[in-house]
């Protein structure tokens, strides 16, 4: 008897109008889901990794607080994915997918002029549903590696290293 996938939602991207960078996920993970927190996952290196970057420091504890480092920074959140299907944490399971509207947000949110990928599966789908976007000259598009801990090739300095550029350039 086969099993079969599980429906996953996306969350509201975490944005406000003062925002000049968009950092896209692929799906929220199974731990982020049930957390209802974006890299909810303890392993995941995107808040550690995103507070060196952005303010030399450890990552705050509390999620609103995470939120805010990266507003405070212009940095909104979101995924290439509304809603797909999946069973576990895994890109490489996501089927079914369907993606965000982005001409939509970035039409209300005129700033943003960097959009960065966290991992392959991200910019796949963004661009899947949204290549019009990316011939746009007035954005930057980054493909920076995936801060899962699936991602075990790319420790947290070479992480950091590759994520600083579009942040500090």
């Amino acid at each position: 008897m086969s099993v079969s996938p599980f429906q996953c939602q996306g969350f509201r991207p975490s944005i406000d109008e003062h925002c000049t960078h968009l950092i896209l996920g692929s799906m929220p993970s199974v731990a982020s889901l049930e957390a209802q927190q974006y890299y909810a996952h303890p392993q995941n290196r995107f808040w550690p990794m995103m507070a060196r970057i952005l303010e030399q420091a450890a990552p705050p504890a509390d999620y609103p607080e995470r939120l805010a480092m990266l507003r405070r920074h212009h940095i909104a959140l979101w995924d290439s994915i509304a809603v797909c299907e999946r069973k576990g944490s895994l890109d490489a399971d996501i089927k079914n997918e369907q993606g965000n509207d982005f001409t939509a947000l970035l039409a209300h949110y005129p700033h943003i002029h960097t959009i960065c990928f966290n991992g392959g599966k991200s910019y796949q789908c963004f661009k899947k549903y949204n290549k019009h976007l990316l011939s746009r000259p007035d954005i930057h598009f980054h493909q920076l590696p995936s801060t899962s801990p699936a991602n075990a090739r790319w420790n947290m300095e070479k992480l950091t290293a590759a994520w600083r550029i579009p942040f500090h350039s």
